[in-house]
């Protein structure tokens, strides 16, 4: 059997218009949920609607498991506080399985899945710091949680 790929699909929106879908790699996540201070406004924007964080089982399981980190010093009533901050406010999708090939590659493996989940559910954006998925944003809107920032306040 073939494998399947993925198409690009066109994004919906830019980062200038508000209720926006976007997936969130991992360390944005946590860095706004356990450094929350100059994160505190994508909280914010989760909880008012304006940013809907799209997850799937497989960021759901990275997010559960770097919250264990021994550096975060979080007891598991903590991990579960702080994911009752996101998960309630995120819309779930199913991967496709089996997982497709990507019409554009990321440098690191372990980042294909937030792109792969951007892609299939056709999120406005990906928002991520790290290098790797960034340099894709040629080819998908990839910003950067200050971009993502920026586009918002322009809409006030």
């Amino acid at each position: 059997m073939g494998e399947a790929t993925v198409a690009i699909a066109q994004p919906r929106a830019t980062c200038r218009s508000v209720h926006k879908r976007a997936v969130f790699d991992t360390n944005v996540v946590v860095s706004t949920l356990v450094f929350g201070r100059r994160l505190l406004w994508l909280r914010r924007a989760w909880a008012d609607g304006t940013i809907v964080p799209i997850v799937c089982r497989e960021t759901i399981t990275e997010l559960r498991r770097v919250l264990t980190y021994p550096k975060f010093r979080l007891d598991a009533s903590e991990q579960e506080l702080l994911l009752a901050d996101y998960l309630p406010y995120s819309e779930v999708v199913s991967l496709p399985d089996p997982l497709p090939d990507l019409p554009i590659a990321c440098r690191d493996r372990d980042d294909s899945i937030f792109l792969l989940l951007a892609i299939s559910s056709r999120a406005d954006l990906l928002v991520s710091g790290d290098r790797d998925l960034t340099v894709l944003s040629l080819a998908y809107p990839v910003v950067s949680p200050t971009q993502l920032h920026d586009g918002l306040k322009r809409n006030e």
